[in-house]
């Protein structure tokens, strides 16, 4: 069927109910797609089942909606957005799981009808999670006028392998002596992001508040915490835990089992020794020893230092999160 309506033209309808089997039809065969490209990915929704679960819990949420492209009766694409609360502004999210098609162009028409209600309705702040293993996918999404905002990635653990040199770096577990330490590193990342060519918006966590919640949570068992050295005094961090715990890695995004490399960042001033790889490698050296089959990790595509260090260290990247603002 898919091979035939590639070739026919299509309606474009607001999606319902009884367009739920064939999207899931379409959302399981793009995953299959992806996985096999990304087998760290979860195989579960290559299952139309599952898929149809993931969508149906989209269209479920308050003010979600979207549009389906429907030829000779068939279900040849769709699209659902849904609002989120955020600091963002009036917005729409189009998920993991909101979109398939059996044309990647066709998307471009799918977007065009439900952005119309979207827009009527305010929300005029746009996001779209596509796999990024779909260049034609990606590129349709550009030509609506979405930039590149996030990037979601992931990578085999490797073996163990001999430190990276790093002269007068050491690499070790947090300890609650460094805690003060943990709180000022932990804003140097957002603070980064508010320069350019980031910009981030985002209100900067307050040092007292960091420091509390590291107090708090210092001995919570799903998360290991690392410090690089230099001369004895902390420069840097890095967070390991189990992808459940990110709030950020949902649905068809999330490999199920894998480590996620949470955080990471150094100060300014010892940038460009080493101190970063050395982290990362902790982060996959915890991996090996936890059992994790793979590691995922995300970033800001226009944090610099973020998008050349990553890909560096292995990562590939399985989703990008795209934005259009509507003036």
């Amino acid at each position: 069927m898919i091979d035939a309506v590639t070739k026919l033209s299509s309606s474009i309808v607001p999606f319902a109910d009884e367009h739920l089997d064939g999207a899931a039809t379409l959302l399981a065969e793009r995953h299959r797609a992806q996985r096999l490209v990304e087998p760290g990915l979860d195989p579960a929704y290559e299952d139309s089942a599952a898929a149809r679960a993931e969508i149906e819990e989209l269209l479920a949420t308050a003010g979600a909606s979207g549009s389906a492209a429907i030829v000779e009766g068939h279900v040849a694409g769709f699209l659902l957005g849904r609002p989120r609360e955020a600091s963002w502004g009036p917005n729409v999210w189009v998920d993991p799981a909101g979109h398939a098609a059996v044309r990647a162009e066709l998307v471009r028409d799918l977007y065009a009808a439900a952005a119309a209600r979207w827009v009527d309705e305010g929300l005029t702040s746009h996001y779209a999670v596509v796999p990024a293993t779909d260049p034609a996918l990606v590129d349709a999404w550009f030509r609506l006028g979405f930039g590149h905002q996030h990037v979601h990635a992931i990578r085999e653990t490797p073996p163990a392998r001999p430190a990276p040199g790093a002269a007068a770096l050491v690499v070790r577990r947090a300890e609650r002596k460094d805690i003060e330490a943990l709180a000022r590193v932990d804003i140097v990342l957002p603070e980064h992001q508010t320069l350019s060519p980031v910009f981030s918006r985002l209100p900067l966590p307050d040092l007292e508040e960091t420091r509390a919640e590291y107090e708090e949570d210092f001995d919570d068992p799903r998360f290991t915490t690392f410090v690089v050295e230099r001369g004895g005094e902390v420069i840097g961090s890095a967070i390991a835990c189990p992808i459940e715990v990110s709030s950020s890695h949902a649905s068809l995004a999330l490999p199920p089992g894998a480590g996620f490399l949470g955080f990471a960042a150094v100060f300014p001033e010892h940038r460009g020794l080493g101190a970063g790889r050395l982290l990362g490698e902790a982060v996959f050296a915890w991996a090996r020893e936890t059992g994790r089959e793979w590691v995922v990790t995300d970033w800001r595509m226009t944090n610099l230092l973020s998008s050349r260090a990553w890909p560096r260290l292995g990562f590939r990247p399985t989703f990008y999160r795209l934005f259009r603002a509507i003036p």
